[in-house]
């Protein structure tokens, strides 16, 4: 994503959920983390339903969503909004995802994210920093979606803890309540399930302290609403900050399961008519939480993923050069990521000193943004942890490594780009045959190639590990190229010079250059 497509001031972000799709459209100043929502639309498309457990997104629901998007794009088109859309708990468990995220880049131009549970929840917690006066306060964060609940304890954006269960609403339903009519032999069975299901989360949060339980998303909307209107509060008025007892969600839940039919349920005021059928299930998830956290309030934030991949994306693109900038959290999880795996850190932060040195020289040449920046950053400092499995192949090691972490602030997309980058920053070049490299889309695919492109040289230019090379400068004519290396004085700069020249070729065939080194 570059820069350039945000002259509009406008921006779109999709939320491809299992139950429902949202998008919502802000305006902002660049520099500025403000924005201000001037357009919201909802469309219950229920991606997640019509097959067991999720492991497949069936023809019906892969049409649904794509109507669905097609008509988002329409809107955010009208605004001239580029758009950014995320996907969870259905398109993440799906085992034919590829499929529907190849279909939206086809049909449509949307380029889908996949998030992670984790990186899900942190990307709710930043829309509830965005809607509730709480960046100062401790919080536990909850958010119950059709597929998956995602749990938080946080303050100042610096995450103490944070989770992802299978546990939602539609995944609830098809479960234990397929059949027509409620029976308390279901509601027993599902509540034992939810709360065995709770207990890692219970057992971590009880850990923390927090002064602030906040929920977000439909499932605790709904109640919220219902509990609002049994209170004779009015029905229009907001229900962001609105606060409600433990004793109000109990009986909110017992009004909802005394209601046994779906026709029964849609009586209750203020219940989603889209939600009457699977609310039993998203009720249950907050009521046996609530139980076993002994939780006696919870606020409401309405704003949650959306408004937190708004927030997000602006942040990404315009928080300028300075990777490790304050509260950045996704510098925070690479450095731990790195430590965990022992790696040489004087050797691998110089690597990345030099690479983001080489593409803010060559600018022109590749026309990339902050956030590519970053993602060369993180995969130089990462580059080398495979070292840790085996030195034998330890790029593959390495990819596998990144792939398979929780880097916080990725989606499971950058963390692929990432994992490339770190993969070929020595031996072959990226190739069609090799497989992780192939499932890349083409934009992606060539992204990696001008990333990798330059780690390589970065790379190569500290063959030693001593650090010789402390700056570099550039010169160009037409074609050519001359990196001019400043070394300290009297260092035998011979090796590392040696060390780049084996690895320019890369960069010379992505930019269609050629390439000399001077010092």
């Amino acid at each position: 994503m570059k820069q350039r497509i945000f002259k509009s001031h406008f921006l779109a972000a999709i939320d491809i959920g299992t139950n429902s799709f949202h998008m919502v459209i802000v305006k902002f100043e660049p520099g500025k983390t403000t924005f201000k929502v001037i357009d919201r639309v909802k469309e219950s498309v229920r991606l997640g339903s019509g097959t067991a457990d999720m492991k497949y997104l069936s023809q019906d629901a892969m049409n649904r969503g794509i109507e669905a998007l097609r008509r988002f794009k329409q809107i955010a088109d009208a605004y001239n909004a580029p758009v950014r859309a995320i996907a969870t708990s259905a398109v993440r468990e799906a085992l034919n995802q590829s499929d529907f995220i190849r279909r939206v880049k086809a049909e449509l131009e949307i380029k889908v994210e996949v998030a992670s549970g984790f990186e899900e929840a942190r990307l709710i917690y930043l829309g509830i920093v965005q809607a509730l006066p709480v960046h100062n306060t401790s919080i536990m964060m909850m958010d119950i979606g059709g597929g998956s609940t995602e749990f938080l304890v946080g303050k100042k954006r610096e995450i103490a803890y944070d989770n992802s269960l299978k546990l939602g609403a539609i995944r609830l339903t098809q479960k234990f309540f397929s059949e027509q009519e409620l029976n308390e032999k279901q509601l027993k069975l599902c509540r034992e399930y939810v709360g065995g299901s709770l207990l890692p989360v219970i057992r971590e949060v009880q850990k923390r302290t927090y002064s602030l339980a906040v929920g977000s998303s439909g499932t605790i909307m709904s109640i919220a609403k219902i509990i609002k209107l049994q209170r004779g509060d009015g029905e229009e008025s907001s229900l962001n900050g609105f606060v409600f007892t433990a004793k109000e969600l109990y009986a909110a839940v017992d009004e909802l399961c005394c209601a046994t039919t779906v026709k029964q349920r849609l009586k209750i005021p203020g219940l989603d008519a889209s939600r009457a059928d699977i609310i039993i299930g998203g009720a249950l998830i907050l009521e046996q939480t609530f139980r076993a956290l002994k939780l006696k309030r919870m606020t409401v934030s309405e704003f949650a993923l959306r408004e937190g991949i708004i927030l997000d994306t602006i942040e990404k693109q315009f928080r300028g050069k300075d990777f490790h900038a304050f509260d950045n959290i996704r510098y925070t999880s690479v450095l731990h990521l790195a430590e965990t795996f022992k790696y040489e850190k004087e050797h691998s932060h110089h690597v990345a000193a030099l690479a983001v040195r080489i593409f803010d020289l060559t600018q022109s040449l590749h026309g990339l943004g902050s956030m590519e920046r970053d993602f060369l950053e993180a995969a130089a400092i990462l580059h080398e942890i495979g070292i840790f499995i085996s030195h034998s192949n330890h790029h593959r090691h390495s990819h596998y490594l990144i792939k398979n972490s929780e880097l916080l602030g990725y989606t499971d997309n950058e963390k692929e780009i990432i994992a490339n980058v770190a993969r070929y920053h020595r031996k072959s070049h990226p190739k069609p045959k090799h497989e992780t490299f192939a499932a890349l889309s083409p934009e992606d695919q060539h992204l990696v190639q001008k990333l990798s492109g330059i780690m390589r040289i970065a790379d190569g230019l500290d063959r030693t590990h001593s650090r010789i090379v402390h700056d570099i400068a550039l010169r160009r004519k037409g074609k050519n190229i001359v990196f001019q290396l400043r070394t300290g004085r009297g260092k035998n700069v011979e090796m590392d010079l040696w060390g780049a020249e084996r690895k320019k070729e890369l960069f010379q065939e992505v930019f269609d250059v050629r390439v000399q080194f001077t010092n």
